[in-house]
């Protein structure tokens, strides 16, 4: 029993804890609407089994084998927040009409999958969490349903923070000042991929 509350205590905190998860949705919320806000959301959700399916098939094999392989997993998600946070920080004003989406739905999925997935702070989450109770008598069904949750909590979350940004009296509140935040989300995403980087060199 207090092995579960740990688990969900330290899922909640990490989930909610604002982050390049936290920024994307927002930004495909506010910017192109509710339905690709919860593309992306389903996204991270799914790139969380990437993280999962690591630390329940090879954890022990790649820290006794090839450590090497997570620092380059770190590199390439700090390198993608950079040039995710460039592109956000770039991006020109948009304009909303029928025709003017500029991401399609399979596009909102896949940034939130390699967000995710690519994302260093997610990497040491579940590698930690799940290190910790490979460790116990825990047999295959208890940590794969230890995963489904911290996935799930991941959906829930951000399925909410995707109906909150793109509710239309606060999405178009959010429009009228969007060259400002997309620079604030922008600098914050290039900030955390370089602080990742520069800390994992």
């Amino acid at each position: 029993m207090n092995e579960i509350i740990t688990i969900v205590l330290v899922t909640v905190l990490a989930v909610i804890s604002p982050g390049a998860d936290f920024a994307l949705v927002t930004r495909n919320s506010y910017l192109f609407g509710r339905k690709l806000g919860i593309l992306t959301a389903c996204g991270i959700a799914s790139g969380v089994w990437v993280h999962i399916s690591y630390s329940l098939i090879a954890l022990s094999f790649l820290q006794n084998n090839i450590p090497s392989l997570l620092q380059i997993i770190q590199y390439i998600g700090a390198a993608y927040l950079i040039f995710l946070g460039y592109k956000t920080f770039t991006q020109e004003k948009v304009s909303f009409n029928a025709e003017n989406i500029s991401i399609s739905a399979f596009q909102a999925f896949k940034q939130g999958i390699l967000t995710n997935s690519l994302n260093p702070k997610t990497t040491l989450f579940v590698i930690s969490l799940f290190s910790q109770i490979m460790s116990s008598e825990n047999n295959f069904v208890h940590l794969l349903s230890y995963g489904a949750f911290i996935s799930f909590s991941h959906l829930v979350w951000f399925l909410l923070i995707a109906y909150f940004c793109s509710t239309p009296t606060i999405r178009n509140k959010i429009l009228a000042k969007q060259v400002v935040i997309n620079r604030i989300i922008g600098s914050v995403l290039s900030g955390l991929g370089l602080s990742l980087l520069f800390s994992s060199l």
